[in-house]
């Protein structure tokens, strides 16, 4: 079974989107390339905020759907790895 990744990136205008994916590179640069999500076709460049594994489609679906419900201080608190209720075990894996 293939892994699976749920991110968060940062976007030009500091905006934040959430994905999921089965290979986080080819992603990323897909949304780079201004081949990935139309939301961030304009705003480019994007970087990974945080991501995380999955165990499997289904659950990545439903943590990529729970991120999108959150405010934008409740995001940067997840992504911080501040919040004991997100789901995910790992701590998010971060790049600056």
């Amino acid at each position: 079974m293939s892994r699976v990744f749920v991110y968060m990136l940062r976007c030009r205008d500091g905006s934040l989107y959430a994905g999921w994916t089965t290979d986080l590179t080819r992603r990323v640069n897909a949304h780079n390339r201004g081949t990935g999500a139309r939301y961030t076709r304009s705003r480019l460049p994007v970087s990974v905020a945080a991501w995380w594994t999955a165990s499997g489609k289904s659950e990545a679906l439903k943590l990529e759907a729970r991120l999108r419900r959150l405010s934008r201080k409740q995001k940067l608190i997840v992504i911080a790895g501040k919040d004991p209720q997100w789901p995910l075990k790992r701590r998010p894996k971060t790049t600056n």
